[in-house]
């Protein structure tokens, strides 16, 4: 049960949405240029994991498992691939870049000056653009926004990973609309 009375049953931030849809329309907004916005070089399966990836990070168990269910439908990969890349991403068979991008995401989820110029060049020197750079920056302290948004408040979560799996189809033919939690 969350910390406050949500008024819903709805898990994870969908609740959190319903229970204050002013913030919903902005909240989502911002993760549906992040995520899914077709101006990026870098695919939404590979946003989708940055998301995941940092939300493991952060041992927030809803978003790790909505966004890596969403990751693997985009990605078209299962959900032990995902699990692979989220406990060792180092030794998956990920480009060099999505290496080096996850390598800025973690030191991102630790403190934004735990990304050190090393890290940068290395995301160059693998193909990464000054964007995509930036993008990984910003979708990674998002989710750290997000993923103590959801944990802070207590909010609950379906423990069944079948469950994310199963709305990954239909929430990337909808996106993150802010309809979609009224």
């Amino acid at each position: 049960m969350a910390h406050i009375e949500l008024n819903n049953d709805l898990p994870g931030i969908r609740g959190l949405m319903a229970y204050r849809p002013d913030l919903a329309e902005p909240l989502n907004a911002l993760a549906e240029v992040l995520l899914r916005d077709d101006n990026n070089t870098l695919s939404r399966g590979e946003r989708e994991l940055i998301g995941t990836y940092v939300s493991y990070l952060n041992d927030c168990f809803f978003c790790q498992n909505v966004h890596g269910a969403m990751a693997g439908h985009y990605l078209e990969c299962n959900v032990q691939q995902i699990d692979n890349i989220k406990q060792d991403f180092k030794s998956t068979e990920l480009s060099g870049k999505m290496k080096a991008l996850l390598s800025i995401a973690e030191s991102v989820q630790q403190g934004g000056k735990q990304v050190s110029a090393e890290q940068i060049e290395e995301a160059r020197q693998n193909g990464a653009t000054d964007t995509e750079i930036h993008d990984t920056v910003l979708i990674a302290a998002a989710f750290c926004m997000f993923n103590r948004y959801v944990d802070g408040l207590g909010t609950w979560a379906p423990q069944d990973r079948q469950f994310y799996i199963n709305r990954a189809p239909q929430r990337a033919l909808e996106g993150y609309q802010s309809s979609v939690y009224k």
